[in-house]
């Protein structure tokens, strides 16, 4: 069966569930620079990055959707939309992963290293923002409007042409 291409981007943004001040507004910058594409974010649904970009999202104007380890749909933080209670713990990592269309880590721990190497063994874009690993595959960026930038470029290389979803020009929806 043939798979058909997202009309819209899925964003995970994966990182610690603690998040310094720093962390989290960079992961909150990610989230409303992936609104404003009219990209959807997806996290796991909880704190730290979890609930920075979907706060940023949210503020721009765009849909969240967490994806949650328990099995109660009220453990969402409050920027989640759309709250998908798995009740499978951390291997809801895999989950994530398979929904997105691309990938940015933003810090992170042992929780986050997985969702990126499941990112990568998927084929998926996978950016880091200030991750500490050296992961082949994995796109450094210096900041997070420069890691949303690097996603609109693979995503315009990884779809383009099959894909009128993405402009071509701005990597952004509707082109």
């Amino acid at each position: 069966m043939e798979e058909k291409e997202s009309p819209v981007v899925y964003l995970a943004v994966v990182g610690a569930s603690k998040a310094s001040p720093e962390i989290y507004e960079m992961a909150m910058t990610v989230g409303r620079q992936a609104a404003r594409r009219g990209w959807i974010v997806v996290t796991g649904g909880l704190g730290g990055v979890m609930e920075a970009a979907p706060r940023g999202a949210r503020e721009a104007g765009g849909l969240t959707l967490g994806i949650l380890p328990g099995g109660d749909r009220g453990e969402a933080n409050p920027f989640i939309q759309v709250a998908v209670a798995t009740h499978i713990r951390h291997a809801r990592n895999s989950i994530i992963a398979h929904t997105a269309d691309a990938l940015i880590a933003v810090d992170g721990e042992y929780g986050t290293l997985s969702e990126i190497a499941l990112g990568l063994k998927l084929g998926k874009p996978v950016v880091g923002l200030k991750t500490v690993w050296n992961i082949p595959g994995v796109v450094p960026a210096n900041s997070a409007g420069e890691a949303v930038e690097k996603v609109a470029a693979l995503l315009k290389e990884r779809w383009s042409p099959l894909t009128p979803a993405l402009s071509p020009e701005t990597g952004e929806r509707g082109g």
